[in-house]
């Protein structure tokens, strides 16, 4: 198949594959991968044919470059919709189903706002509930399409005119887990795309037949352009699954991995951890996943601890100890940056004084205390510099500082806010090397790796110390089998009143079950106490949470600034609080 970094547009790349191998399988997504006929499936040719057969209706509404939202729940249904605006020189915005969640139909409606989008796509399936979400939120003067409705499907997929795109046109605006009040989205070029997914390719090789897919959601990039994209492009294919039924019955995840020869699934860390926990001896029997190369681990903070422990729990299923692998991506570098592919990641034991003065050195054995970072592997494309975030000057390796990005992955800035993408694109270094893109993450290199150790906004400081508040979360919950597999957050909030700057520690923490009082203050001591030996820290509140309280992306991250925020509005509704809110409020 010729690079992908040569073609013209996506347009081209897909209709390349439609003609080379028309009756192969293009996407599958399957909804019971323990039945026969669990899944549905659209070829290369059927693929192509239904995205020039949306193109019609959409071009009927909708002007070159304007914008439509994407709203599914799972299915061919958002592929088709997906290419259908490519076809129709509409840029799509992937955005998740509203739901239930208040600050999540919010943050959509930021989305559709803040995009100036001008129509909202979905299923039959899901039309009853986007147009009462778009009535409660006051935007029934955007026109609603259901992509397999009678209209689409009347529609003539023949009289398709090909719009005027090239590989500086947008293809996608990716919204960044951001606040609700200020959603930013990534403009995702045409060529951006065939750049990132081509070096995807490079990176992970796959046999003949290998696939990509898994259950995370196509409003994240990892699920889009990991899965989705890069399975389609490549001419592997996709195999996709709802995300909801992988958190219902985690151990579908492997069973489609094993019956689709997907050699490419990622995941967060905490999918991992699921898995690790939930997955039984019974269910593990008959699989087969000796084809899964890479399971990319990425997205959030990785734990050593919950690779090896994978890597150990499905070795008896076929499952290679260098599959266990580790990527560090974002959304305003389309996806990949870089990755350490079918071997085991670095891991390194550092001194924690060390780490908190912002380096890297490694811990002796005699060392009562380390911390065990794991390597995201060498960088894949791109130019990737450490620099003091306040200087711009270039550090050495070892030594932690912001990571900036430059390449032909690196998305032009954000959607209509020219304030946030002069803050974040165009970046120059302290000699005067310009062009880059401030990621807001912490790193370094050591032995030609990228370590990422945090976020700026997110680091803990502390008592005159730099911590990161993930140490602290993995802690607690390694220390105390009663929060294994469930998400916790640590954050700090102003110490009393009259605009003092010093910051108390606060932890929240998720717990099920039922348990008496006296139980729950006992648990909560017991996490002061951890906090205090592991870290020299007091801290002055601990919040234990019923499942779901943790603010979370949609691919799991914790969202600890959100966090915070509901703590000081007294907002959290914990099950138990160990201490009082901070009468500091946010201005």
């Amino acid at each position: 198949m010729p690079n992908l970094r040569d073609a013209s547009d996506l347009i081209s790349a897909l209709r390349d594959n439609a003609a080379e191998k028309p009756d192969e399988k293009a996407v599958f997504h399957v909804h019971d991968p323990e039945r026969e006929d669990g899944h549905t499936a659209l070829t290369y040719a059927e693929l192509d044919r239904e995205a020039r057969r949306l193109a019609g209706p959409l071009r009927r509404r909708l002007a070159a470059g304007e914008r439509a939202l994407l709203q599914y729940a799972s299915g061919t249904d958002f592929p088709v919709a997906f290419f259908g605006c490519l076809y129709a020189g509409v840029v799509p915005v992937p955005a998740p189903l509203p739901g239930s969640n208040r600050r999540e139909r919010s943050r959509v409606k930021g989305i559709v706002r803040d995009a100036d989008v001008r129509a909202l796509l979905t299923c039959g399936a899901q039309l009853d509930e986007v147009a009462a979400w778009a009535e409660a939120e006051g935007l029934t003067g955007i026109p609603l399409l259901a992509t397999d409705g009678e209209e689409v499907a009347a529609a003539d997929a023949d009289g398709w005119e090909r719009p005027a795109v090239d590989r500086s046109t947008p293809a996608l605006l990716q919204y960044t887990s951001g606040s609700t009040s200020d959603p930013k989205g990534a403009v995702i070029t045409h060529g951006n795309l065939l750049h990132n997914v081509e070096t995807m390719r490079e990176a992970f090789p796959l046999p003949d037949g290998g696939r990509h897919g898994g259950w995370v959601p196509m409003h994240h990039d990892m699920g889009l352009i990991a899965h989705l994209l890069c399975g389609v492009l490549t001419g592997r294919s996709a195999v996709l699954m709802a995300p909801m039924a992988f958190l219902r019955r985690p151990h579908w995840w492997l069973r489609v991995i094993d019956r689709y020869r997907i050699g490419l699934s990622g995941a967060p860390n905490f999918a991992y951890a699921l898995i690790n926990d939930r997955v039984t001896d019974q269910q593990l029997t008959g699989l087969d996943l000796s084809n899964w190369r890479y399971a990319a681990n990425g997205s959030e903070p990785i734990n050593a601890g919950t690779l090896r422990a994978f890597a150990e729990r499905f070795r008896p299923a076929g499952l290679r100890p260098e599959a266990a692998m580790t990527s560090y991506g974002m959304a305003e570098a389309t996806l990949m940056v870089s990755t350490a592919s079918f071997r085991p990641p670095l891991a390194l034991c550092v001194r924690p004084d060390a780490l908190e003065r912002h380096r890297i050195v490694r811990a002796e054995p005699t060392d009562d205390r380390h911390v065990e970072l794991v390597s995201s592997g060498p960088t894949f494309g791109l130019d990737v510099v450490i620099v003091d975030p306040s200087s711009g000057d270039r550090l050495a390796d070892g030594e932690i500082g912001e990571i900036w990005l430059r390449g032909e992955s690196v998305a032009r800035g954000y959607w209509n806010n020219e304030t946030a993408t002069r803050g974040t694109f165009g970046a120059t270094t302290g000699d005067g090397d310009t062009g880059y893109l401030r990621t807001g993450d912490l790193g370094t290199f050591v032995e030609g790796e990228l370590f990422v150790t945090g976020r700026i906004k997110e680091t803990l400081f502390l008592h005159g110390r730099n911590l990161y508040p993930q140490d602290i979360e993995h802690e607690v919950q390694r220390r105390h089998t009663e929060f294994r597999s469930l998400p916790g957050a640590a954050f700090t909030v102003p110490a009393g009143r009259e605009g003092r700057s010093a910051e108390d520690l606060v932890i929240t923490q998720e717990i099920r079950g039922r348990y008496s009082p006296a139980e729950l203050t006992r648990l909560s001591t017991e996490i002061r106490q951890t906090v205090s030996r592991e870290f020299g820290l007091p801290v002055a509140s601990v919040a234990l949470l019923r499942p779901g309280a943790v603010q979370r992306t949609t691919s799991g991250k914790i969202q600890r600034v959100a966090m915070r925020q509901l703590f000081l509005s007294d907002e959290l509704r914990p099950v138990h609080l160990d201490g009082t809110p901070s009468p500091a409020r946010p201005a």
